[in-house]
């Protein structure tokens, strides 16, 4: 549904995104990770139809969205990070408005503005002043207008920012619930919101893709040793030697100041649990946890994408002053 062949986006001499190629699927929806500046709402701009890019070919559906943008924009609803809403209209008259922007049939407003406020939930402020609306409901009306018209591809420029934890939970399950009929691609800082709710992960940085995958593949992939995590009620200060000294161990490290939680790296190779619980129950202490721990989300995003050293940022200025 999503196609990008050799995207590259140049700010004067500056390249923004450079050869960015990838595919999503019809029904996956996917997390397009990477720091600010990376060139995530470059590439998001060019899929919406916003701005051409300097090469390269982006496609919606099959469709070309530099040549046949108008046909591109009636199959993409996008929801962008700051949510362009007339405050002084009530939320139902607002639908309504994009709804005609949108080319919805006249006779077919009504229907369509109910059925999205349903879907989002709005029937309860749906004659409210959007103005006078919280946070929440104001992200959900703008998902509402992104659903108007029914398009197969939804593009979600973090759709959780700003929220309460009760608020994101909300737009989590509704965007969960819209993953049967839509491909979404989602954009989001908050890496364990997209491990909840992505299949599929692309990771860019500097312009360019570093990672396309799921996430429990990219932890197969990255993972090198195994991690295990032990927890002591009554540990002695030695205990880190002692755990150094179990042969496959690899490092050891404290995960609180207290010195009763360690976290163990060790040769995937081996199984170290059994060794690590009689190692620490004859020494006397009493075992409170051992378990294995998988890098999360935010350990493979830490791995793949490198801040920008003081001096690359520097010559970019350069570049973009000259």
């Amino acid at each position: 549904m999503i196609e990008a062949e050799g995207l590259t986006k140049f700010y004067g001499p500056l390249a923004a995104i450079r050869d960015v190629t990838f595919q999503v699927g019809k029904g996956e929806v996917v997390g397009f990770l990477g720091p600010n500046g990376a060139g995530k709402s470059t590439t998001i701009r060019i899929l919406t139809c916003f701005m051409p890019p300097s090469l390269g070919v982006a496609r919606v559906d099959g469709l070309d969205c530099f040549e046949r943008s108008i046909e591109v924009r009636r199959r993409v609803g996008y929801l962008p990070e700051s949510v362009p809403l007339y405050a002084d209209m009530t939320v139902r008259r607002f639908l309504r408005f994009g709804a005609c922007a949108k080319g919805v049939e006249a006779r077919r407003t009504e229907s369509e503005v109910s059925r999205v406020t349903g879907i989002c939930g709005l029937e309860k402020v749906a004659n409210r002043i959007i103005g006078h609306l919280s946070k929440g409901y104001r992200q959900r009306v703008g998902l509402a207008q992104a659903l108007l018209n029914n398009p197969p591809v939804l593009v979600l420029d973090e759709p959780t920012i700003g929220l309460d934890p009760t608020q994101i939970i909300e737009i989590r399950r509704l965007i969960q619930e819209l993953r049967e009929e839509h491909t979404v691609l989602i954009s989001s800082h908050i890496l364990p919101e997209v491990a909840q709710i992505c299949q599929r992960v692309m990771i860019i940085n500097r312009g360019q893709i570093v990672a396309t995958d799921s996430p429990a593949n990219l932890v197969h992939q990255l993972q090198r040793s195994s991690r295990i995590l032990v927890a002591v009620e009554n540990g002695h200060q030695d205990l880190p030697a002692l755990l150094g000294a179990i042969e496959g161990v690899q490092d050891v490290t404290a995960r609180d100041e207290e010195g009763g939680r360690w976290l163990v790296e060790s040769d995937r190779s081996r199984e170290l649990r059994p060794e690590i619980a009689r190692m620490v129950v004859e020494r006397g202490m009493k075992l409170l946890e051992l378990r294995l721990m998988d890098l999360s989300l935010e350990d493979i995003f830490l791995q793949l994408v490198t801040e920008e050293s003081p001096q690359d940022q520097d010559s970019r200025e350069e570049e973009s002053q000259s």
